[in-house]
């Protein structure tokens, strides 16, 4: 660790939380030194909902590197991309009666994220957008004054325009919907919100505390923004691929977002892949007009396919992912009311949030976590919530065991506590 703390920018940050060298990984284990076994409920931020390494995605990419396949091809015609397209129609799409249009956008959500509310503001003319108290959509300038955390808001260090926060879902804690909140804002011609080009929501927050918002409520942004005119964005960068138990995190409350947001797990393998689905009507990009050196990495197009292929042509793993999602939140039910229910426990499918309520006990609990071999990050808007994003493709003894992990670590934090 100290050529990391002598040579690498202070903005590091995981390898603080997790200060050691990791050498290699399989699936939900992690190896760092001397051979010391990691059970990982990180998952790269969501970017690893099939594991590490997965070894029959692994071999399609080995396959087409052996091939001499186009690796850089900027948005060149490939039959990577061919077959990634061909394989998402069908296997995705047409099995959920959608219809959209692909735009590879630049590697990483944050791109996805500006070219979204870019092409939202050419369609429609405005320049507003609508997003949600503790969302999160990435640190570029566009997708960072759309999120709610002061921490990175005020690392950009100049005014962030452009966008207007709307209570999320659940966030008056009253009898109120914030839904009817928003409705009266944009239907009043004299509240000084202008209309916007663009509604943006996550349908579970992850970095803002595993906030999870509910089909009604969902269902009526939809309907809001289609009735004042403005492109409904829903961002599936991390609860996309799988992580709430379907394919979308939308499905189950059965919305049709103009254009979803996808990143993180499209790759199935950790590669860089970013996209927009959007539907054809609002296609209104002139040839070149938003571009990009990286735009849909052939390796991760075949990764990508690789994974629709094995995982998503039934509803055989759906089904096991909402298994071990169950399974998870019993256990952490059952931890927080070992402890008088002072704690919550939050989520959907294989995403689950357990707030400790202080900074400090979700801090130590994490700490003292990874010292008995468990990676667990932090997210909400102080850090006081632990976030569980294991792989998809964990199998429940592994799972177990990290859960058990987590019941010692918060018990040992808590009894150091009362202890002080």
């Amino acid at each position: 660790m100290k050529t990391v703390e002598t040579l690498e920018s202070n903005v590091r940050s995981y390898s603080r939380s997790f200060p050691a060298v990791f050498s290699r990984a399989r699936g939900s284990i992690m190896f760092a030194e001397g051979d010391r076994k990691v059970i990982d409920f990180l998952s790269g931020a969501g970017a690893l909902n099939y594991g590490h390494n997965n070894q029959e995605i692994k071999a399609a990419i080995s396959e087409y590197l052996e091939s001499d396949g186009v690796v850089h091809g900027l948005d060149m015609a490939t039959p990577a991309k061919v077959e990634f397209m061909e394989t998402f129609s069908s296997v995705i799409l047409r099995e959920r009666n959608l219809s959209y249009r692909f735009q590879f956008t630049g590697p990483t959500g944050a791109n996805a994220v500006e070219a979204a509310l870019k092409l939202s503001r050419k369609v429609t003319g405005r320049h507003n957008v609508i997003s949600f108290t503790n969302g999160y959509h990435g640190q570029s300038l566009g997708a960072i004054a759309a999120s709610g955390n002061r921490f990175y808001r005020k690392a950009s260090s100049i005014p962030l325009s452009g966008t207007t926060f709307m209570p999320y879902d659940g966030y008056l804690g009253s009898a109120d919907s914030p839904a009817d909140y928003l409705r009266k804002v944009l239907m009043d011609e004299s509240s000084g919100i202008d209309l916007p080009a663009a509604i943006l929501v996550e349908t579970v927050q992850g970095e803002g505390g595993i906030n999870v918002a509910g089909k009604e409520w969902l269902q009526s942004i939809q309907a809001l923004a289609k009735e004042v005119g403005a492109i409904f964005i829903v961002d599936d960068i991390q609860m996309g691929c799988g992580r709430t138990g379907e394919f979308f995190s939308f499905e189950f409350a059965a919305l049709s977002p103009d254009i979803v947001v996808m990143s993180k797990s499209l790759s199935g393998y950790g590669l860089p892949l970013s996209m927009l689905l959007i539907k054809e009507a609002i296609d209104a990009w002139e040839p070149g007009e938003h571009t990009g050196t990286f735009r849909g990495n052939n390796l991760a197009l075949v990764s990508g396919k690789a994974a629709l292929t094995l995982y998503w042509r039934n509803q055989t793993f759906s089904q096991q992912v909402q298994r071990l999602g169950a399974f998870m939140r019993r256990r952490l039910d059952a931890i927080a009311h070992q402890h008088g229910n002072k704690f919550a426990v939050r989520g959907r499918g294989m995403v689950c949030g357990f707030d400790c309520k202080t900074t400090e006990i979700a801090e130590a609990t994490s700490h003292k976590a990874f010292e008995k071999g468990l990676i667990i990050e932090r997210c909400g808007p102080t850090d006081e919530v632990v976030k569980f994003l294991p792989a998809l493709t964990i199998d429940q003894e592994t799972l177990g065991q990290g859960l058990d992990i987590f019941e010692e670590s918060l018990t040992e934090t808590l009894n150091s506590a009362r202890g002080s």
